[in-house]
């Protein structure tokens, strides 16, 4: 890490996840990098039920804000980025303090508010953004007007995390249009919530915040900037949502050039001038800008699949990395697991079919068949998702180039079976920041310091990376034509095998 100088500028990005807030100071066309992170948990209270504890999340914020702060020496803050994980409910009452936990993307309670919506066929993807699926705010918050009336009869606002975190560094209660996008209850065709959809939902536009656009900013609160260290009236950009944010983060700004983030889950995804007139469902469209919407879709099955998988085939886990000593069982068996195949929705997926009812199975398992072919088959079977997911987005615009970031790909055998699925240049990035970054530059481009996204993130891109403007090196990496041709021909047998499952699924349902 790059020590601090005096005299120079820094802009700052919050990045609030799932499981910790990341707080990173970057220098304005200087290799500053100052970071500290703080964890939190997120909490099963019941089976389906994945929830947070909102106030501890913002004081960790606010912590990892004060650190990073203190180590500037003096430096000048030009303003402060926001990017948060998207889909988030919390229930606020009318002084704006929490009544729900914070119900995150992966509760999936509102399985069938979900089903029942896709069914009535008022809400969709190609309306919303956000394609009809539990996550939503949407279906969540009919969940609590079916489940919990009590609880709605104290609730004066429906929030997500993006909402939160502005109000605790602003005071001011708005929301966004990128995090609006994925509640499921905005208008793409008007910017605004939209009244039907939240008719719907079981609530009203009045409850909640105005949407503002992602590059609008609010001053820091004085009380705020006293306990964090700066002073009073730092521009607060309001931001975007994590995977938006990430794909400014790699530089794919551009159609053609689509972002792949992979870790516990994964997305991909790219930026396109407008939303696409055709969605057929199986995508969303999130605003980054009024001028840039990313387009794409996401699993919630990425590398926890193969940490499954070496809990349950390596003969002795015991301690250690048993992730790395999974990844060498499977490459000790061929490309296409000797025809085994696995359907990796160990959790609830959403892409590409935005079912989390359809369960995971392994497909033609025979008796030559190891414990080697059942890793592979798992790694594969993430592979081929994403094969099948930026198929989706070819619809979009042809995609001639991935870049990708995430801790799975320090591991030949990922980048190998990840490569081969997509089919296309594989342009590695070691981005630590991720959506941090992209909310840094986010800011920069909002406050009028760089005349574009990409001359943005030029400014406070990787030291020593520049590829001619977008902050980023370029060396992609091309799979094996023989590999390419194996994971094809698997990725279509796949692709057919998905609704006969979702079929056994509804069989093979415990009967409570």
């Amino acid at each position: 890490m790059s020590p601090a100088r005096s005299g120079a500028a820094v802009v700052i990005g919050i990045d609030v996840g799932t499981t910790a807030t990341k707080v990173s100071c970057f220098g304005i066309g200087d290799p500053l990098r100052v970071t500290a992170d703080r964890e939190y948990p997120l909490t099963q209270p019941r089976p389906g039920y994945e929830e947070q504890d909102s106030a501890q999340m913002m004081a960790a914020v606010l912590d990892a804000l004060t650190e990073c702060v203190s180590r500037l020496d003096g430096r000048e803050v030009v303003a402060i980025g926001l990017s948060t994980a998207m889909h988030g409910l919390i229930g606020l009452d009318a002084d704006r303090r929490p009544v729900t936990p914070l119900v995150t993307w992966a509760d999936s309670r509102a399985l069938e508010e979900a089903a029942s919506m896709r069914l009535s066929g008022i809400a969709s993807a190609a309306r919303s953004g956000a394609p009809v699926h539990s996550m939503t705010p949407l279906a969540k918050i009919r969940w609590f007007v079916d489940h919990e009336p009590d609880t709605v009869a104290r609730v004066r606002w429906w929030v997500g995390l993006k909402d939160l975190l502005v109000q605790t560094l602003t005071g001011e209660l708005v929301a966004e249009r990128s995090c609006a996008s994925g509640t499921g209850l905005l208008s793409l065709a008007t910017g605004d919530w939209d009244a039907e959809l939240v008719a719907l939902a079981g609530t009203t536009v009045a409850a909640l915040p105005p949407v503002h656009s992602t590059t609008d900013r609010l001053p820091l609160l004085d009380a705020v900037a006293r306990r964090v260290g700066l002073p009073g009236g730092v521009p607060v950009v309001l931001g975007a949502g994590d995977g938006p944010l990430g794909n400014l983060g790699v530089g794919a700004l551009d159609p053609g050039v689509a972002g792949l983030s992979l870790g516990t889950s994964g997305a991909i995804r790219m930026v396109v001038p407008h939303p696409p007139a055709d969605n057929d469902g199986s995508l969303f469209c999130y605003a980054l800008t009024d001028d840039a919407w990313v387009v794409g879709a996401a699993i919630s099955n990425g590398g926890i699949v193969a940490r499954w998988a070496a809990r349950n085939f390596l003969a002795d886990p015991g301690d250690g990395d048993t992730d790395a000593r999974l990844l060498d069982l499977a490459a000790t068996v061929p490309p296409g697991a000797d025809g085994l195949v696995m359907i990796p929705y160990l959790m609830g997926e959403r892409a590409p079919l935005w079912d989390p009812s359809i369960p995971g199975a392994y497909l033609g398992v025979r008796r030559q068949h190891t414990a080697a072919h059942f890793a592979r088959a798992a790694v594969e079977g993430v592979g081929l998702q994403l094969g099948t997911l930026l198929q989706r987005i070819d619809r979009v615009h042809p995609v001639h180039q991935v870049r990708a970031t995430g801790g799975t790909f320090r591991s030949t055998l990922w980048r190998d079976v990840v490569g081969g699925c997509l089919d296309r240049p594989l342009v590695v990035l070691d981005s630590a920041e991720g959506s941090g970054l992209g909310a840094a530059a986010l800011a920069l481009f909002a406050i009028g310091r760089a005349a574009s996204l990409a001359a943005a993130l030029s400014m406070v891109g990787p030291p020593g990376q520049h590829d001619g403007g977008d902050g980023v090196s370029v060396q992609p990496y091309e799979a094996p034509p023989a590999l390419v041709a194996t994971y094809r021909e698997a990725r279509a047998a796949v692709s057919d095998l998905l609704g006969p499952l979702a079929r056994v699924g509804v069989v093979m349902q415990p009967r409570s």
